[in-house]
C-alpha cells in the first residue's frame, strides 16, 4: 500500500505519535489497519453517523490518539471492556495497537455494534468481540465482575458512568474514565457512590495530548475495585439519572 494518501497519512500519524509518547504502539501493521479503519469509517460515516470529524488531523488526533492514552495504564493481556463503544473508540484503536488486549465492545444500539464487528472482521482483528445490550442489563449475567478493566468514552457524567461500569469490573480490576475539563467536579461529586459501588482512586493524572496544531486537555482517573459491587447495583438508567449516587 503505497498510494500518497496513505503515505501522508503515516507521515501524519507518526509525528503524532512520536509528539505524545506513543510511538511503540505504531507498528507497520498498526499504521495500515488504522489507514484502512480511516478509509472505511468515512465511505460509511452516512450511512451510520459515525463521527462529526471527517478531515486526517482530526481523525488522528481526537479518535486514535485520544483513545490510545488509555494504552499506558493497561497491563498486557488485560481483559477490557468499552462501554457504549459507539463507533468502535477507543475498543478499535486499542485493538489494533494493542493485540495482547482481549476487548467487548458494548453498545445498545444495533447498528454501532453491527459496525464495529463488521470493522473488526475487515482488519482481522481476532481480539475483539461486540455485545448489542444495554449496559445496566447485560451487567446482571455472567459478564457482572468479571472484567480486568473496564472504560467508556464520552458516554456520561462520572457519577452515572461509575454505575453502569464498576458493576462489570472485577474486585482487584481498575475501572478507567479518561475525562476533560470537569473531571474535578465530577470527581468531587461521584466519590462517595464510587466508594459504595466497591471502588477507591487509585491515581489522576492530567495529560495534555497535541498534534496539527491543536491541543486537548484529559484527566486519566484510575480507580481500584476493593470490594464486589452490591446487587442491587446497576440501578434501571432513569433512575440512575433522577438519583444518581
Amino acid at each position: 500500500m503505497e498510494n500518497a494518501d496513505f503515505l501522508a497519512f503515516c507521515e501524519e500519524i507518526q509525528a503524532v505519535f512520536a509528539e505524545n509518547g506513543m510511538a511503540a504502539l505504531l507498528t507497520p501493521t498498526a499504521c495500515e489497519q488504522l489507514y484502512r479503519l480511516t478509509v472505511h469509517m468515512l465511505a460509511e460515516n452516512q450511512r451510520y453517523n459515525l463521527t462529526a470529524i471527517t478531515d486526517r488531523s482530526g481523525i488522528i488526533l481526537r479518535h486514535y490518539a485520544d483513545s490510545l492514552l488509555c494504552a499506558r495504564y493497561l497491563a498486557p493481556g488485560t481483559r477490557l471492556l468499552d462501554v457504549g463503544c459507539g463507533a468502535g473508540f477507543p475498543s478499535l484503536p486499542l485493538a489494533i495497537c494493542r493485540p495482547d488486549l482481549s476487548i467487548t465492545a458494548l453498545d445498545a444500539t444495533e447498528k454501532r455494534v453491527h459496525y464495529v464487528a463488521g470493522c473488526a472482521e475487515l482488519l482481522s482483528l481476532s481480539n475483539v468481540q461486540t455485545v448489542c445490550a444495554r449496559a445496566e442489563d447485560y451487567a446482571k449475567g455472567e459478564a457482572r465482575e468479571s472484567f480486568d478493566c473496564v472504560t467508556a468514552r464520552a458516554v456520561a457524567n462520572l457519577r452515572t458512568l461509575a454505575e453502569l461500569c464498576i458493576p462489570y469490573v472485577r474486585v482487584g480490576g481498575s475501572f478507567l474514565a479518561m475525562k476533560a475539563k470537569s473531571a474535578e467536579e465530577e470527581l468531587a461529586a461521584a466519590q462517595a457512590g464510587i466508594g459504595t459501588l466497591g471502588c477507591r482512586l487509585e491515581k489522576k493524572e492530567e495529560i495534555l495530548l497535541s498534534g496539527g496544531g491543536e491541543s486537548l486537555c484529559r484527566t486519566a482517573l484510575i480507580f481500584k475495585k476493593h470490594k464486589p459491587t452490591p446487587e442491587n447495583y446497576p440501578r434501571p438508567y432513569a433512575r440512575m439519572l433522577k438519583k444518581p449516587l
